[in-house]
C-alpha cells in the first residue's frame, strides 16, 4: 500500500529542510517510536523537522508523489498511539514550531505555534494577567498542537470548557500540500463551514496545524481548595451532583478512589489526609473576589457535610493549593508504575458515575483484573486504569480485550462515550463501533478522503 523511504527520497527531504533536520539514526528513530501508550512501538523510517508551513507543504508533495505515509508528532505524550508511525514512513516532528508569536493583551488573544509546551504558554499569558484554562495532566511536556489534535480537557473543563472552546482560527497544511487559514481573529464567525472545529479533535488525520489563534480570558486572582474524604463511593458522587444543584460551578472537581490515593502516596512519599477513605473529592473554586469564594466554600462544605464525610481539609493560600494539586497530578504516573496497564478514558453524564465505577469493579472482578479509577468528576470523565498486577500472563492476554469491551459497552449504555479527552488513535480504533454507528463512521471516512485522497497523513488511526 505504501512505499519505503529510499535514499532518493531522503535527498529530496534534505533539499527542503536541510540535511541536519533529516534524521534516521537508530537512537532518533527509537525516541520517536513510542508515546505514553502502554506497549506500542512503531519506529518511523525517517524523522523530518521542518520549520515553516511551506516546508511541510513541500514534504507532503514528496510524500504524495512517492506514496509514503507521514505521521505528525508533537511532545509524544499521547495515550492512544495517535502520533506513532504505524506504517513507517516519515515522522513529521513539530519540535521547531515552538514560538509564541504574539500575545494581544487588548483583544485577549494569542498567536502561537503548535510546538509550544502547554505550561510554558500558560505561564507566559499569566504574567500579563491572562488565562488559558485547558489543563492536561502532561501540561509540563505536551505540546499545544497535540492538545488541539486530541481536543484536550483536564480538570478545569467543568467550568471553563476544553481546548476547542479557545481556538479562534488556524493555519494548517492539507495532506495535498495546500496551506489554508481557517477562522480568524473575531469572536463571531459564521462565514462558511467551521473548518477550524473540524480540524480540532481530528487527531492529526486531516491536516497539520502550523499556527493557532487562541482566545484568552482574565486570570482569576484567588483559589481555594477543599479535599473531602468519604466512606462510600455513593456519598462522594452524590455530593458532586448536589454541589451543582446549589448553583455552584467549581473550577475543578476531581474524584480519586482509595487505591489511586494510596498509589500516589507511595510514589510521591507524601500523605493524603484520610487516605483510607473509599473515595476523595478534590474541589477547587476560583475567582476575583475573596468574599464570593468564601461563600462558595461555605456552601460546598455544607453540601459535603450532608454526605457523611470522614474529613474535610481546606487549602487557602497558594502554596497549600499547589501542594494539594501536586498530589492529584501525580496520581496518573503513580498508578502506571504499579504494573503493566491499560488506561481507558471513559466519560458519562455526572449522574451516572457511580453506576459506571461500580460496573467497572464488577467486570474487573469477573476477569480477575485490578482496576483503579480516578478522574474529572465535574464532567463525568473517569480514567479507568486496568492493571495486570499479580495476574498471570496467559489470563491477562486472554481477558484484557473482553474486559475492555464490556467496560465500553457499559459506558455507552450509561449514555457515555469511550473517550473523553485521550482520543481514539491506534489503540482504541477497534472499539469505536461500540460507540459510533456505521453511518457515522462512513461519513468520517468520506471526510478523510476529501482532505487526504491518498491517505498519507497519519494512516491507521481512528478507523
Amino acid at each position: 500500500m505504501y512505499n519505503k523511504v529510499t535514499p532518493e527520497i531522503l535527498e529530496e527531504l534534505a533539499a527542503v529542510v536541510g540535511s541536519e533536520y533529516v534524521l534516521y539514526d537508530i537512537e532518533t528513530l527509537h525516541l520517536h517510536s513510542e508515546d505514553e501508550t502502554e506497549d506500542l512501538n512503531f519506529p518511523p523510517e525517517v524523522v523530518v523537522k521542518p520549520a515553516t508551513a511551506e516546508e511541510i507543504s513541500a514534504i507532503f508533495k514528496i510524500a504524495n508523489e512517492h506514496k509514503v505515509p507521514v505521521t505528525p508528532r508533537g511532545g509524544g505524550t499521547g495515550l492512544s498511539g495517535g502520533a506513532l508511525a504505524v506504517h513507517g514512513g516519515i515522522c513529521l516532528s513539530m519540535a521547531r514550531f515552538n514560538k509564541i508569536i504574539e500575545i494581544d493583551e487588548k483583544n485577549f488573544q494569542a498567536i502561537v505555534q503548535p510546538g509550544v509546551i502547554t505550561q510554558v504558554f500558560q505561564e507566559e499569558v499569566e504574567k500579563l494577567g491572562l488565562f488559558y484554562p485547558p489543563d492536561p495532566a502532561s501540561r509540563g511536556s505536551c505540546h499545544l498542537g497535540g492538545n488541539l489534535a486530541e481536543c484536550s480537557g483536564g480538570p478545569r473543563a467543568v467550568k471553563y470548557g476544553v481546548t476547542k472552546d479557545y481556538v479562534l482560527g488556524l493555519e494548517a497544511v492539507l495532506p495535498t500540500g495546500e496551506i489554508i487559514n481557517t477562522g480568524g481573529r473575531v469572536l463571531k464567525n459564521v462565514t462558511g463551514y467551521n473548518l477550524t472545529q473540524l480540524i480540532v479533535g481530528s487527531e492529526g488525520t486531516l491536516a497539520v496545524i502550523t499556527k493557532i489563534n487562541f482566545r484568552l480570558i482574565p486570570l482569576p486572582r484567588f483559589k481555594k481548595v477543599i479535599l473531602a474524604a468519604f466512606g462510600t463511593l455513593e456519598d462522594a458522587t452524590d455530593a458532586v451532583a448536589k454541589i451543582f444543584q446549589k448553583g455552584i460551578t467549581p473550577s475543578a472537581i476531581e474524584f480519586m478512589e482509595r487505591a489511586a490515593v494510596k498509589a500516589a502516596e507511595e510514589r510521591q512519599n507524601k500523605k493524603f489526609p484520610n487516605s483510607e477513605a473509599e473515595a476523595q473529592l478534590f474541589i477547587e473554586v476560583d475567582g476575583n473576589y475573596p468574599e464570593q469564594l468564601d461563600r462558595d466554600i461555605e456552601q460546598i462544605a455544607e453540601v459535603v457535610e450532608e454526605f457523611n464525610p470522614l474529613d474535610m481539609v481546606l487549602a487557602e493560600d497558594e502554596q497549600k493549593v499547589q501542594d494539594v494539586w501536586s498530589l492529584r497530578r501525580g496520581i496518573g504516573e503513580a498508578v502506571k508504575s504499579i504494573s503493566p496497564y491499560k488506561e481507558e478514558d471513559t466519560v458519562v453524564p455526572r449522574a451516572n458515575m457511580t453506576k459506571l465505577i461500580r460496573g467497572v469493579k464488577e467486570i474487573s472482578a469477573k476477569y480477575g483484573i485490578t482496576t483503579i479509577c480516578y478522574g474529572h468528576s465535574g464532567d463525568g470523565n473517569i480514567h479507568v486504569n486496568i492493571l495486570k498486577d499479580k495476574l498471570d500472563e496467559k489470563s491477562w492476554e486472554e481477558n484484557l480485550d473482553t474486559a475492555i469491551r464490556e467496560i465500553f459497552e457499559l459506558t455507552v449504555s450509561l449514555d457515555g462515550m469511550i473517550s473523553g479527552e485521550h482520543g481514539i488513535g491506534y489503540s482504541q480504533k477497534s472499539y469505536l463501533p461500540i460507540a459510533i454507528s456505521e453511518a457515522e463512521l462512513d461519513l468520517m471516512r468520506k471526510i478523510k478522503g476529501v482532505f487526504d485522497p491518498n491517505n498519507i497523513l497519519n494512516p491507521g488511526k481512528i478507523f
